[in-house]
């Protein structure tokens, strides 16, 4: 008993010994030259930083006069859960990192951000390390911020995420730190996938706050490392909640220099193989494979390989830096003709159920009929022949059925009687943002120009305004 005793100490004081000297080794390993990352997001550099003060207020001014209008009238926000607030208008890209866990998620922003040994650097690890969603963003001095006070303000983007909860607010995190990258570009580190059912009880909503993020992100970092390929129901949940943001998806393949070159390759394929069944695009989104940590890549790996992904990935971030404004143009666009199919589709309800009633008729179930089959009284195909609109832009036909189960069709009015003297109408309003003042303030940021509306944008210089959809 005592020689086994004696046997099982000295074992664990080797395997101590072996964990402090493996310690040591990368403690005292040489760091990454971070040259490159200054060069090539031009953080060095002391150019002026554009104004877009003006374009940004010029934004807002449309959104609030033209698009909000028709948002509330119609309710859209109570159909697709997507308020947008002047703290969303105004915030920078927002860069997301998702994946499983301890494939190197924190590691990889403490390194961009030139974080280690910091006192703010996030933690990491082998283990499950990080389990609140912590957003690293721009501030005058380094600080942190609980979930509930930036939820509680208003001139930040993140005061919708109060609907997930207390229990949410709670792993909600924030670190402001003055960082010149910072000043351009919003880091949200998130926990990571564990594919144990167990572990997956998160106390809050857990897939739809990452739904919140992945709406209103930029640029989305999917990692993954060698030794998790795996492809297990949680990750299957977060690539469909992926669906229709390919463009802003980016793989990377993290720790790639714990491999030799050809075990790479191989890990490369599997990579692909597992994915390739939950990205139904023709083209593939861009993989990145290199080692995003402080320390120098290992011997005898494909130095030169890593550095020149690397740098190709600072570009696409780089990228949506420089094309901030441009994306947040093109995105309360597409929030507008999104709001207005919307409105023409509440309308087209309305008029169809005034239609069908009678005197001797029961509303509930005239409407219950038109609810549950639309296109028997052509309510999308009208849509369509009616006015500028793709039949790949329709929201869901079930949706509705959800939408005026909540909200009574009586609640309602008609396109035709949304209109006013002094303010015109809501359908020209939202049309002319969508056709004319969006499109022109975008000319005038890739042209140079300081942006303005005319003085005639809300009244047609003092014309009475017109509606084609009002019967004569």
């Amino acid at each position: 008993m005592k020689g086994t005793l004696t046997i099982c100490c000295l074992l664990s004081l080797l395997l101590l010994q072996a964990a402090t000297e493996e310690k040591e080794e990368v403690t005292t390993a040489p760091l990454r030259d971070r040259s490159h990352i200054d060069e090539t997001l031009r953080l060095a550099t002391e150019e002026k930083a554009k104004d877009y003060a003006a374009a940004l207020q010029t934004l807002r001014k449309i959104y609030h006069t033209s698009i909000k209008p028709m948002e509330q009238a119609y309710k859209y926000n109570e159909l697709r859960q997507h308020e947008i607030s002047d703290g969303e208008i105004t915030s920078k890209p927002m860069v997301l990192f998702l994946g499983p866990w301890s494939v190197g998620k924190s590691s990889m922003v403490n390194y961009l951000l030139g974080l280690h040994e910091s006192p703010y650097q996030l933690y990491t690890g082998a283990e499950p390390t990080t389990s609140e969603f912590t957003v690293i963003m721009h501030g005058e001095k380094i600080r942190s911020v609980e979930g509930i006070v930036m939820a509680a303000d208003s001139s930040r983007s993140f005061s919708p995420l109060e609907k997930f909860g207390q229990n949410f607010l709670e792993k909600l995190i924030g670190i402001e730190m003055p960082h010149k990258m910072l000043e351009r570009v919003t880091f949200v580190d998130t926990p990571g996938i564990i594919e144990n059912r167990k572990q997956q009880e998160r106390g809050y909503p857990f897939n739809d706050v990452c739904q919140w993020f992945i709406d209103r992100a930029d640029l989305i970092f999917v990692v993954f490392d060698p030794t998790k390929l795996d492809v297990g129901l949680e990750l299957e949940m977060l690539f469909r909640q992926l669906k229709g943001r390919e463009s802003q998806i980016r793989i990377i393949l993290n720790k790639a220099d714990n491999l030799a070159t050809q075990d790479l390759m191989r890990v490369y394929g599997a990579l692909f193989w597992s994915l390739a069944p939950l990205i139904n695009v023709t083209e593939p989104p861009r993989v990145y494979v290199s080692s995003f940590w402080p320390y120098e890549y290992a011997p005898d790996t494909s130095k030169e390989l890593f550095k020149k992904e690397e740098i190709s990935l600072l570009e696409d971030l780089n990228q949506v830096i420089e094309n901030r404004l441009e994306n947040k143009i093109a995105f309360i666009r597409q929030h507008a003709i999104r709001v207005r199919i919307h409105s023409l589709l509440v309308d087209r309800y309305v008029q169809t159920f005034k239609d069908k009633m009678s005197f001797f008729s029961d509303a509930d179930l005239v409407f219950k009929e038109i609810v549950d089959d639309p296109d028997k009284f052509f309510i999308f195909k009208s849509i369509l022949a009616k006015t500028n609109v793709s039949k790949f832009d329709l929201p869901n036909r079930d949706a509705y059925r959800d939408f005026f189960g909540i909200n009574p069709i009586a609640s309602f009015k008609p396109l035709s009687t949304q209109c006013s003297y002094i303010g015109g109408c809501l359908l020209d309003k939202i049309e002319k943002a969508i056709t004319h003042e969006l499109p022109a303030l975008l000319s005038s940021i890739n042209s140079g120009k300081q942006p303005g509306l005319s003085s005639c944008e809300a009244t047609g210089c003092g014309e009475k305004p017109k509606n084609r959809y009002r019967k004569n």
